[in-house]
């Protein structure tokens, strides 16, 4: 067991779940193209090329345009974009022949109802993620008690109840001095 951890670089239990994993993406590929080898070879292939060659440069130049606009904010702020993006652009992957009606035609006549719901769907499904991740960048960067905002604000109101004691303890001077004139 040590020697495969030396070996793998990870547990056993990784490598088989990772083993397991490849199994059954094999087995849903290739019942799903009906046994057709080839072509699943072909269309893993394809969707490995299409991936590197122009997904990865998108999501560089998305990130990159992210990151200038958000600012020097962007190292926290960033993972708040990225999650609801990805997360839209996989549900975006996952019905883009329905999102982009290239077979409407036949879904309505599998199911027999029409395929024009599903890009108002995904826009207001994606709206919504946008919209809960940022009232979680917001929760967090406002509200959470470790965030700089409210640091800052502690850190005011600690200086102004220090600014009132002082100015309590000069009074209390003043009143305990004898007057001047006298």
């Amino acid at each position: 067991m040590n020697r495969l951890s030396r070996w793998y670089g990870e547990s056993p239990l990784q490598l088989l779940l990772l083993a397991a994993s490849f199994a059954l993406a094999g087995y849903a590929g290739v019942r799903l193209l009906e046994g057709d080898v080839w072509a699943v070879a072909i269309w893993f292939v394809g969707a490995a090329l299409v991936h590197d060659l122009l997904l990865v440069p998108a999501y560089s130049i998305a990130d990159r345009a992210a990151r200038t606009a958000l600012g020097d904010r962007s190292r926290t702020a960033m993972i708040y974009v990225r999650v609801p993006a990805f997360l839209s652009g996989l549900l975006f992957l996952v019905w883009f022949p329905l999102i982009t009606r290239a077979r409407e035609d036949h879904y309505a006549l599998v199911t027999g109802h029409s395929g024009e719901a599903f890009l108002p769907r995904w826009l207001l499904l994606t709206a919504a993620l946008f919209a809960a991740s940022a009232l979680w960048f917001v929760s967090v960067t406002f509200l959470a008690p470790a965030s700089p905002w409210r640091q800052a604000r502690k850190a005011r109101r600690e200086e102004r109840a220090r600014e009132r004691e002082r100015e309590r303890q000069r009074r209390k001077e003043t009143k305990e001095r004898p007057p001047s004139d006298h």
